[in-house]
């Protein structure tokens, strides 16, 4: 399968996730490894951090089973080994792109809730994302922009960061002529991630 990849890394207070989109815009959950494992981290599963060779395993496979045509990468605290991947995988298919500069990510949140809204943008009703994504709160930053935060320590929003990511990638893509891949026949719409 073709698809794009987004990537939101952290140490040991955060999760660390991957989400997956295909041109048809289906976004979804990969899974890895012997258990079929999802590609999201909790670092409290892990001893307090975040399994870094679980990680790289992940990439790995999901670049090994499918034609990946971006993958963007948020590089704080995993910028090596997303320098890694780039020289691997191809820097002009693995990119960083930081999250917080403001006017890239308020563009990009405000493509992600715009195909939501219209359909454009299906998924697969992971239960870690959906809370995340309930989890997020957008704050107000100048230029009538703005960004999504956690609320607080606990309320954590890595996997709805790593779906904007991903879609950023996959619009990206298809505007430089990605043009091969599989179209859901079904989706869950905005409502079912908690958006009203």
């Amino acid at each position: 399968m073709n698809i794009c990849l987004g990537f939101d890394g952290s140490e040991k207070h955060d999760f660390t996730a991957i989400r997956a989109e295909t041109l048809g815009g289906w976004q979804f959950t990969p899974t890895y490894g012997p258990d079929r494992r999802p590609t999201i981290w909790d670092p409290a599963e892990f001893g307090g951090r975040i399994p870094r060779e679980e990680v790289h395993a992940a990439v790995e496979e999901l670049f090994t089973a499918h034609k990946v045509e971006r993958m963007y990468c948020d590089p704080p605290l995993w910028k090596t080994e997303i320098e890694a991947w780039s020289s691997k995988y191809g820097d002009d298919r693995v990119i960083q792109w930081e999250t917080y500069r403001q006017a890239p990510m308020h563009s990009a949140l405000e493509r992600f809730i715009v195909d939501l809204e219209s359909g454009a943008l299906l998924h697969d009703g992971c239960p870690i994302t959906a809370l995340h994504i309930s989890n997020a709160r957008m704050f107000a930053r100048t230029n009538q922009r703005y960004i999504i935060l956690k609320p607080s320590a606990h309320q954590k929003i890595d996997a709805a960061v790593t779906s904007v990511l991903v879609h950023e990638a996959a619009c990206d893509a298809r505007a430089a002529g990605w043009s091969t891949g599989w179209k859901p026949q079904d989706g869950i719409s905005r409502q079912a991630y908690g958006f009203n």
